[in-house]
């Protein structure tokens, strides 16, 4: 039987996130005599040296130390999802769930996994996160997120993930413009006219993309960061997008009327999909989660939604 205890390797893993005694103290609420001394307790247990401790600089993993930390990781984790299922006696699910979303997404898909939740497991504590893909992914492998919802576009390796729906690539122009009134519309047609770039990866690269495949190259008169303003923009006049999202409604957050018009010959298209890191066991709280959004969120793009698919989402499936 093992001699260490949980709290032992809960020390160690603060310890090595914090990079200090007194930061794991502090994080911990505890003495940093404490902590030293549960981790070195642990080291005499496992027989082998975990840390090496500079004065005034910290402390620095050993090899062992990196791979303890993985391991204990895991099974702190897995503590803590038997306390939770065991307080429960296995019938209903509870505990925190962290989901990242890229942040373009986020409005239209996080509020119903949010309601789902709220609705059908009421102790689960449902945090979201909205940023960057970029910024998403590197808060997946650093195990600040349980889940993330990305688009299908410039993802690195080692995630497994879940299709939720498909997006195509569509024009927004002004409600003036003089191709306003068309069914759709070619890249080639807005060559000479001002581009208004949503800059924020991966957006930009795929709207580039799209461009280069059409033989087209764009004028790029502005580049946003902004989702919204990239669409306040256009309905100004100052010139079209192209875009990924699309709202339910055509306007502007000022009020003012857009245009979305599909591109001619169609694009590709995207992947929104749900992902998290591979080799990882999705708890029974992300696991539920996810099977919710695989089954509904297509219905989160209102041109996938009718009347009864919107209520059959919005009820949603029986709880696991």
């Amino acid at each position: 039987m093992a001699e260490y205890t949980l709290r032992q390797l809960h020390c160690f893993v603060a310890v090595a996130d914090a990079g200090s005694l007194s930061g794991a103290a502090a994080t911990l609420r505890v003495t940093p005599t404490a902590v030293a001394s549960a981790l070195t307790e642990l080291e005499r247990i496992l027989r082998t040296q975990l840390v090496v401790r500079r004065k005034a600089h910290g402390v620095s993993l050993t090899p062992t130390g990196v791979y303890l930390r993985k391991r204990a990781a895991v099974l702190l984790r897995d503590a803590e999802e038997l306390r939770l299922m065991t307080a429960s006696g296995g019938t209903e699910l509870a505990g925190p769930l962290t989901l990242g979303c890229y942040v373009t997404v986020s409005p239209t898909i996080l509020p119903l996994l949010l309601r789902w939740t709220a609705e059908h497991h009421p102790k689960v504590q449902l945090d979201v996160v909205a940023r960057s893909q970029q910024e998403i992914t590197a808060l997946l492998f650093a195990g600040a997120l349980d889940l993330a919802i990305v688009y299908d576009m410039g993802l690195p390796d080692g995630l497994e993930s879940v299709l939720l729906y498909m997006v195509r690539p569509y024009v927004v122009l002004p409600a003036d413009h003089r191709l306003a009134g068309a069914g759709s519309v070619s890249l080639a047609e807005l060559a000479e006219e001002p581009l208004i770039l949503l800059d924020l990866p991966p957006a930009a690269q795929h709207t580039l993309r799209v461009f280069e495949q059409a033989g087209v190259t764009p004028r790029v008169a502005q580049r946003t960061t902004d989702f919204e303003l990239t669409r306040s923009l256009v309905a100004r006049g100052l010139g079209y997008s192209v875009l990924v999202q699309r709202p339910a409604v055509d306007r502007s957050y000022e009020g003012l009327p857009l245009t979305a018009l599909e591109i001619d010959p169609p694009v590709a298209g995207v992947g929104v999909q749900m992902v998290w890191p591979s080799g990882v066991r999705l708890t029974d709280r992300a696991q539920a989660l996810a099977g919710f959004a695989a089954a509904q969120a297509r219905f989160t793009d209102y041109r996938h939604r009718n009347a009864g698919a919107a209520r059959r989402a919005d009820a949603g499936p029986p709880s696991p």
